[in-house]
């Protein structure tokens, strides 16, 4: 059955890089300002359901997963600028003919070259799909013995010669096409994209999730898989495939008020997420505090770290820096030990989930300073007689 999918999938969409198909994915809304160098042809085989391209910034690295006809990468290309640089990996060979078709084109009209297209499976970022069937039209492969040289010659060019090499991304996105792999290779798409990111890297998503779980024969449908439909994950699944990969900061940034589709009550809808890589590292202790500022009363991250409103509580040196960065920032007060310990000489922490920092412990034992009275009014804001 899961040829089946893969083989109808692959044929229904080298049919939409040739003919419109209104019926794959939603229609989307993008920023006119980047749609003015696009050419018609692909501006008319758009086949996403977000627009993550509007969560990039300038000089960012970015890895576009199911590039298609190129409108997300040729988007992104113009958001991060001439100092950023996008690539786009498709497996499909029409979808990466009309992407590829005008990269000279688009770069001269937006006056820098920044975008590049690979053939590769998104669920294995590691394999050069098109080295590989160059290899496959000069060995090709008849014996079990060749078989497994085969294997080996795989096993090294992913070492070697990877499609996209581990912590080399800024920005992983994607538009609606992680519902088109199978449901067995999920978990190893979601590691991939883990492992291209650079640390503090994060992936932006978009992508057709369901608010039940699929039955049995929706799934096994083709037509219903190729329209983004049958290999949807469930909403709260498809945050919880992030957090199983390693991810941390996991947020929704949109929904899809009215459902997509419904089928058989089952409702579909856009989502885009957002998700941190770099959370992994030792714990190290140098006294370091955060005070969460609401409005929970309490919230509980991805390490089990649970953060009481008002209240300083201890984190290691890693949970300090992952605070004081997005998306934690606006919701934390980082206090910082009066003399820095420096990390050579930092010992272990142990994470506890929710020990609170004593002030002592970060102002120092023996911190016995007094200070005067400020000069009238000169601590207050101005025209206050708070002093």
């Amino acid at each position: 059955m899961q040829n089946d999918v893969e083989s109808h999938v692959r044929d229904r969409y080298a049919r939409a890089a040739e003919t419109t198909e209104a019926a794959l994915c939603c229609p989307v809304t993008y920023d006119p300002r980047w749609l003015a160098v696009l050419p018609k042809e692909i501006l008319e085989r758009d086949y996403g359901c977000g627009d993550p391209s509007k969560h990039l910034r300038a000089g960012e690295t970015v890895l576009d997963l199911g590039s298609g006809a190129g409108k997300i990468a040729y988007i992104a290309s113009q958001v991060v600028g001439p100092k950023g640089r996008v690539i786009g990996v498709d497996v499909n060979d029409v979808m990466l003919a009309l992407a590829r078709k005008h990269t000279k084109s688009v770069g001269d009209a937006i006056g820098h070259h920044n975008v590049e297209f690979k053939k590769g499976r998104i669920q294995d970022l590691a394999l050069d799909v098109e080295l590989l069937e160059d290899h496959l039209a000069r060995h090709p492969v008849r014996t079990s013995e060749e078989l497994a040289a085969l294997d080996t010659w795989i096993a090294e060019q992913k070492r070697e010669r990877p499609l996209v090499a581990d912590a080399s991304i800024d920005v992983v996105v994607s538009n609606c096409v992680l519902n088109l792999v199978r449901a067995d290779q999920k978990p190893q798409l979601f590691r991939e994209i883990r492992r291209v990111l650079k640390r503090g890297g994060r992936a932006v998503i978009s992508d057709i999730t369901s608010d039940e779980s699929i039955p049995a024969h929706l799934a096994a449908d083709p037509e219903l898989w190729s329209g983004c439909i049958s290999g949807a994950l469930r909403e709260d699944e498809f945050l919880r495939a992030f957090e199983a990969a390693g991810f941390h900061g996991i947020r929704i940034l949109a929904r899809d008020v009215t459902p997509w589709r419904v089928v058989e009550g089952i409702e579909f809808r856009s989502l885009t997420v957002e998700a941190f890589a770099g959370k992994d590292g030792p714990c190290l202790e140098r006294k370091q505090a955060v005070v969460y500022m609401g409005p929970w009363k309490s919230v509980t991250d991805d390490d089990g770290h649970t953060l009481h409103r008002g209240e300083r509580m201890a984190v290691c040196d890693k949970t300090f820096g992952l605070y004081t960065r997005e998306p934690y920032a606006s919701s934390i007060l980082a206090i910082p030990p009066r003399e820095d310990i420096p990390l050579a000489g930092a010992g272990p922490f142990a994470c506890r989930g929710d020990a609170r920092r004593d002030p002592r412990e970060t102002k120092g034992a023996d911190y016995v300073a007094t200070t005067d009275a400020p000069p009238n009014g000169s601590a207050c804001a101005p025209g206050s007689d708070c002093c």
